[in-house]
Order: structure tokens, then sequence, then C-alpha cells
């Protein structure tokens, strides 16, 4: 059977509720991601630490949402 691109799950999850979801653990998962899709790490670092959590949720969704599933 062929599918759709578009119909292809997300490799990564993450539960915000849990340990990975820890806005330090969220920011460290989301240098390396950086680092490995050539982003500049410390712009991304600097963002997610200008605000409150859900300002960091955000930004984290902004970078990474199109291939990270976030749950609350």
């Amino acid at each position: 059977m062929i599918k759709s691109v578009t119909e292809k799950p997300t490799s990564i999850e993450i539960d915000l509720t849990g340990p990975d979801g820890n806005v330090f653990s969220l920011i460290g998962m989301g240098r390396k991601f950086c680092k490995q899709m050539g982003l500049d790490a410390n712009t991304f670092t600097n963002r997610m630490m200008s605000g409150d959590y859900e300002d960091a949720v955000n930004v984290f969704e902004e970078y990474f949402g199109s291939f990270i599933t976030l749950y609350r």
C-alpha cells in the first residue's frame, strides 16, 4: 500500500507532563536538534529563556513542531 507522506506519523513524541517536559530538558533536546539541522542553538536557547514556560513551549513548537509531537 502506498500512503501520502502527509500521513506519515512523527517519530518523536514528548509528554510535557513528564520529566521530558521540563523546560531545561526541552532546551537540551532543542539545542541538539538545532545542531543537527544547522540552526543557531544560541538563538534558540535565548528565545526559549526569554519568557515563561508557555512561551518556551511555543518556541519549541515553532522550531520543531513539524516533526515532534508534544502532549499535555
